[in-house]
């Protein structure tokens, strides 16, 4: 029985380092920042007896629930799954909190994510445990026992990329602790779909499927021997098969749906060549089946598609999930298209005490109907994007860009909030071009345009104006041809690459590789045919029956190309039939430069030209399509002409993590980061060994990893951008020297940035500005520790310590005098031993307050320049100096840094006249009460003078007071804060007037 991923660090502890601590990067964490826009769902599934809970479960993003219909979705696999690929899910009829779910989604596109087996839950999705059929591969649909939820049924499709012996329908008596194979066809066939009679679980239907993908082509269907229905009635004791009324020939998927009102009615939607495809209908238990519909909508793409589903009240209403969604009122003989958020649909579930209830998923995310799909619930609270790649431009802040899965167009979202936003959440993505497939690469030096494609159609889209120029290679359509016939092969994932020399030089691939410096009105053909293109994988795809040519199955094309920073016209390239090739003269040339023991015919996912070494160069190459999950991982030091394998047996990486991409650190040669399909890796020793980088990271495929701003940016295949802010710690060679002295980093110049102003949202997320500090405490270190900043000068500017024992009578007093040093206490300031991380928020002090909690909160940002850092560990002192740089948005606009050290002393002026006039209202407020008690003239007098005085600082309450001195210095401090400016002349003289008021009011109190 598998483990599942949480405790994924202990699984790396064995990689000891000859330090006292093993490696432990948990102090780097990842955020997402989205985008929120949902991707595709695989199936959906709900329970009656909890009417507003749904669960989904994402192609690559794991298992979400909604306990609101819909409004919100919470992820619920994170930390249990080792795959983020979901098949089926059902939840048992008589409790809700048990909940079974089979990983590996059925539909068998080239990025499908391989399954790894059956999941439980008994807490309605709060814990799960690994209940086993690892290697069954793919599952296509689980099945409970309504009377016996530890009776429970799989359909097993079996590996995708391959034969396996694990196909086959699998039952389990106990709740999972064992399984039972009580049907097995082939190691060619699996099964995707199974059915229960209602009322009578110990009949059992069974759909057959032939079903196998490789690089080039899909193979969906076989024989009648080979594909077809099952039925049992002896709860799988024995098996036979439903032919009369079917086809006889070929076939291919199938899914089933039995009428929960009328058990003896079954449709199954059945694909087959020509008319024979389409919804079949028995009314007898599936003695006798009668075709009621061959519309070519049923059987769509019947290897992506393929679902039906029948209204659990009324046998005659049937639900058809293909692209489009199709419903019938009459029994399966004719459909009407239903409208829904999103195309290309995958399941659908209705509540069976109410169906006008129900949620269906496509390629959009899932979505909840309340009145029987007349209107539906948003997609755009379900962060399952799968992204292909991802590129940043070189504005700040900057933006991430790629083409998303089953979006109209490319894709981009920021890496922090743009300022003028309402909706912050689900209004930060834009489309900029091309479609889906991608990539998006915006031009260096002019972010506003973007080099998109779509399937190999290159164009260059307009940020401003919205619109995309059509520059493609050929312009010839190439859907539906036979490969061998096309004079330019694009793979639906075409890549694009802009020289690092030249930002108008721009590389496209399709089996050759192309350039232009006309934005694309021109190209030019710089190398010859740079793939194996074996004659054998040049077909029409789809066999035996269904004919799919979409791009995606292109075999031998260009999938990877990097020119190197170092030397112009030094530019590899990798293909999607394995071939590596390298050119020195900007394509006068060309070598194969292959590695000769790399198995033949695998992906090259990314290549990697060196940072330091104009001779070295990485590559990852992916051959899971071929029934390989191995990673392989390769490193050059001369040109191609020898290889070095970084992913050898026990160096850190498992075996059956597939290699998506591999980049060298741009500031230490030989850091290493390892994208994988099911996570990070870092290497601090070019490729030696590898430890785990995954931190908070969920389990899904890392297709392409950016290194930007001292920040790591990565894409995903199911849960959207992630960034890992600030790396510059392992960039320092003493990272690795983690013993016994405590260690302060030196932290990465951080740009000051002024966060907007907007509602606290949880997605994306969205780190207020800080600059990083990272730290190491040594084990037996005792006591808090403390963190200063000083300014350039070695003047004090804040303290942080981590325990509250620390802050004594005399630092209080300090405070109390306005000292220019700020003591607080965080306990994000962590004095346990081990590697930790403090965000520093760039804040000087603010002004006094008689509530402790806001005394000398809300302080000014500090001005841009030269700073230190001091951490104290057990009286020893360490020390590293860094800078804060100006936004270069304020720059543009024309304001300097002594503008901001102008403004900055002008904040402190009115922080200091604010300080001074709220303790003088606290002072008087506190003689107020003691004179109220008092009797005599003398008293009186006094305590009327005094609460005269105390009207003129402090506002009257009720609604909407006259605002007093106290509140107009505050108001005066929160005008000339708000953005990096000059301060006004009226702000000048109004500090002045309110300073006169306020020495006007001492002197008063004073004749007292």
């Amino acid at each position: 029985m598998k483990t599942h991923l949480l405790p994924i660090i202990t699984l790396f502890s064995l990689f000891i380092t000859t330090s006292i601590f093993a490696q432990d990067f948990s102090v780097f964490q990842y955020r997402t920042v989205g985008p929120e826009r949902g991707g595709r769902v695989t199936t959906v599934t709900g329970t009656p007896l909890l009417p507003g809970t749904f669960y989904l479960g994402a192609s690559g993003g794991g298992v979400w629930k909604s306990d609101d219909y819909g409004t919100t979705w919470n992820n619920v696999s994170d930390g249990f799954f080792d795959t983020p690929s979901i098949g089926a899910i059902e939840v048992a009829a008589n409790d809700p909190n048990i909940v079974y779910v089979g990983t590996g989604s059925d539909g068998l596109r080239s990025n499908v994510i391989s399954g790894k087996g059956m999941y439980k839950s008994i807490d309605a999705g709060k814990t799960w445990k690994h209940i086993g059929l690892s290697n069954v591969g793919q599952i296509g649909a689980v099945e409970i026992d309504p009377t016996n939820h530890n009776i429970v049924w799989v359909a097993a499709i079996g590996n995708a990329f391959k034969p396996n012996k694990e196909r086959g329908i699998y039952k389990t008596m106990d709740g999972g602790k064992n399984w039972e194979k009580v049907l097995f066809i082939s190691e060619q066939v699996g099964f995707a779909d199974l059915e229960l009679l209602p009322g009578n679980p110990n009949i059992v239907y069974a759909a057959a499927w032939k079903a196998e993908r490789k690089p080039w082509t899909i193979i969906s269907g076989g024989t009648s021997k080979e594909g077809g229905i099952y039925k049992s009635v002896n709860g799988g004791k024995d098996w036979f098969k439903l032919k009369e009324g079917l086809p006889k020939d070929l076939i291919g998927k199938i899914d089933l749906a039995v009428s929960p009102s009328d058990s003896s009615i079954l449709y199954a939607v059945i694909e087959a060549p020509d008319k024979e495809g389409g919804v079949y209908k028995s009314i007898d238990q599936g003695k006798t089946f009668v075709q009621t519909s061959s519309n070519k909508g049923l059987v769509n793409r019947p290897f992506y598609y393929t679902n039906i589903e029948v209204d659990p009240t009324n046998p005659d209403i049937v639900y058809s999930n293909a692209n489009p969604l199709l419903k019938s009122v009459d029994g399966g003989k004719t459909w009407k298209r239903m409208s829904v958020p999103h195309g290309d649909n995958h399941d659908i579930w209705l509540n069976p005490n109410n169906p006008e209830l129900l949620i269906q998923a496509n390629d959009g995310g899932a979505n909840v109907s309340h009145n029987g799909g007349k209107t539906w619930s948003t997609q755009f609270n379900q962060p399952t994007s799968e992204l292909y790649q991802v590129e940043v431009d070189d504005q700040y802040p900057y933006w991430l860009y790629a083409g998303q899965q089953d979006n109209m167009t490319t894709i981009a979202v920021p890496s922090f909030p743009p300022y003028a936003i309402q909706d912050a959440g689900r209004g930060f993505i834009i489309n900029t071009g091309g479609c889906e497939t991608g990539p998006a690469v915006p031009k260096p030096g002019n972010h506003n345009i973007v080099y998109a494609n779509c399937k190999g159609r290159f164009g260059v889209f307009n940020k401003l104006t919205g619109t995309e120029k059509a520059y493609y290679v050929g312009a010839s359509n190439i859907y539906g041809h036979n490969p061998k016939d096309l004079k330019y092969r694009f793979q639906r994932v075409s890549p694009v690459h802009v020289s690092p020399h030249n930002p108008d030089v721009v590389y496209h691939g399709s089996q050759y590789l192309h350039k232009t410096d006309s934005d694309g009105y021109s190209w030019e053909t710089i190398s010859p045919d740079l793939t194996a293109f074996e004659a054998d994988k040049q077909v029409i795809s789809g066999s035996p029956i269904t004919r799919d040519i979409t791009g995606e199955e292109y075999y031998s094309t260009l999938y990877s190309i990097q020119e190197s920073k170092l030397v112009e016209g030094l530019i590899w390239t990798g293909s999607n039939d394995g071939v590596v090739s390298v050119t020195k003269d900007g394509g006068k040339t060309w070598t194969n430069v292959t590695p000769n023991k790399l198995p033949k015919g695998g992906r090259v996912e990314s290549v990697a030209p060196s940072q330091f070494n104009p001779a070295k160069a990485y590559i990852a190459v992916d051959r899971h399509l071929l029934g390989d999950p191995k990673p392989y991982f390769y490193k050059t030091t001369d040109y191609g002409e020898s290889w070095e394998l970084l992913s050898v047996d026990g160096n850190g990486i498992p075996a059956d993590y597939t290699s998506r991409v591999l980049r060298e650190d741009p500031v230490r040669e030989g850091l290493l980061y390892a994208g994988t399909e099911y996570g990070m890796f870092v290497s601090l020793d070019d490729g030696k060994s590898w430890k785990s980088f995954q931190q908070n990271l969920p389990v899904t495929p890392i297709t392409d990893i950016k290194i930007f701003r001292g920040d790591l940016v990565l894409s995903t295949m199911g849960r959207g951008f992630w960034i890992l802010d600030n790396i510059t710690s392992l960039r320092q060679p003493k990272i690795e020297e983690l013993t016994n002295e405590p260690i302060l980093f030196k932290p990465d110049t951080t740009i000051r940035y002024r966060f907007p102003m907007m509602r606290n949202i949880k997605f994306p997320k969205y780190p207020r500005t800080a600059v990083y500090i990272d730290y190491y405490v040594p084990e037996g270190s005792q006591g808090g520790i403390t963190l200063e900043i000083q300014d350039t000068k070695g003047n004090p500017v804040t303290a942080i310590v981590s325990d509250s024992t620390m802050v004594d009578s005399k630092l209080e007093e300090e405070n109390m005098n306005l000292s220019r040093t700020l003591r607080y206490v965080d306990t994000k300031l962590n004095g346990n031993p081990g590697l930790h991380r403090f965000a520093w928020n760039l804040k000087q002090k603010g002004a006094w307050d008689k509530d402790a909690k806001k005394s000398y909160k809300n302080g000014p940002m500090v001005a841009p320049g030269t700073y230190k850092a001091q951490l104290t560990v057990n009286g020893k002192s360490v020390m590293q100096e860094f800078e804060i740089t100006m936004d270069p948005r304020i720059i543009a606009q024309g304001i300097s840094e002594s503008d901001i050290q102008e403004q900055l002393t002008m904040q402190n002026q009115v922080i200091n006249l604010l300080s001074d006039a709220r303790k003088l209202e606290a002072d008087l407020e506190e003689q107020v009460k003691d004179l109220e008690g008092k009797k005599g003239k003398k008293a009186t007098s006094r305590l009327e003078g005094l609460q005269s005085i105390l009207k003129k600082l402090k506002n009257d309450e009720g609604a909407y007071p006259q605002q007093m001195l106290v509140s107009q210095i505050s108001y005066l401090y929160y005008m000339i804060g708000q953005a990096d400016q000059l301060p006004g002349k009226d702000a000048q003289d109004r500090y002045k007037e309110l300073t006169t008021a306020f020495n006007a009011i001492k002197q008063e109190v004073a004749a007292f």
